[in-house]
């Protein structure tokens, strides 16, 4: 039995909505590794050996936490493409399809397959604030990387002996520690703020 136009367009949009989607899969499945850093704390200069170790020891304690704050920024990037291809795309066509929608079944069915689509993708993006997710860990990683950096290449600039830089250098490392924290938490929508929603839409 042969496939209308309107057939065809479901079962292709399926596959696209499907296919496009993968990299957001992948990027939950699969950790993203940390680039190399190039020349660390041991072949610094500015520091002694014991410093040179308890620099080292600090870095292999947050070194867990980086990967979870790059892989928790990727996926919420990638889902934040995803949302605005499709969302942008379909703001755009789902007006111009409803005028072509005719008696046909497979029609309404593809109208609806869009708009459910995209309901549902923007929904997700909203409720789990995934832009603003997005911009917390990947500001709180660039922000240590930064300041590890500055270390290294200014130690200076943290306190004017060795003690006062590590000592300020572990202070800054908790401040940016503690900014992600907060911000993944507020980010994160509460039990009653997703009730609220709910409530919200089922009135409207």
């Amino acid at each position: 039995m042969s496939m209308n136009n309107w057939e065809i367009a479901v079962l292709l949009y399926i596959i696209l909505a499907l296919i496009t989607f993968i990299p957001v899969l992948i990027a939950i499945l699969r950790k993203v590794k940390l680039n190399p850093g190039g020349e660390a704390f041991d072949s610094s200069p500015h520091f002694n050996d014991a410093n040179k170790q308890l620099l080292n020891s600090h870095y292999s304690r947050i070194y867990g936490t980086l990967i979870f704050w790059k892989n928790k920024a990727e996926w919420n990037k990638r889902f934040h493409m995803y949302t605005l291809i499709w969302s942008i795309p379909a703001s755009i066509l789902i007006p111009i399809i409803t005028q072509s929608v005719d008696d046909l079944n497979s029609s309404k069915l593809f109208l609806t397959i869009i708009s459910s689509h995209i309901a549902i993708v923007i929904g997700f993006h909203r409720a789990l604030k995934i832009e603003n997710n997005y911009k917390a860990f990947r500001q709180g990683e660039s922000e240590f990387y930064d300041m590890y950096r500055r270390l290294l290449d200014r130690p200076l600039s943290f306190g004017s002996s060795e003690e006062e830089q590590i000592d300020n250098y572990f202070k800054e490392a908790e401040s940016i520690r503690r900014f992600v924290r907060n911000a993944e938490t507020d980010n994160f929508p509460m039990i009653e703020d997703l009730r609220k929603r709910t409530a919200a839409n089922k009135g409207s």
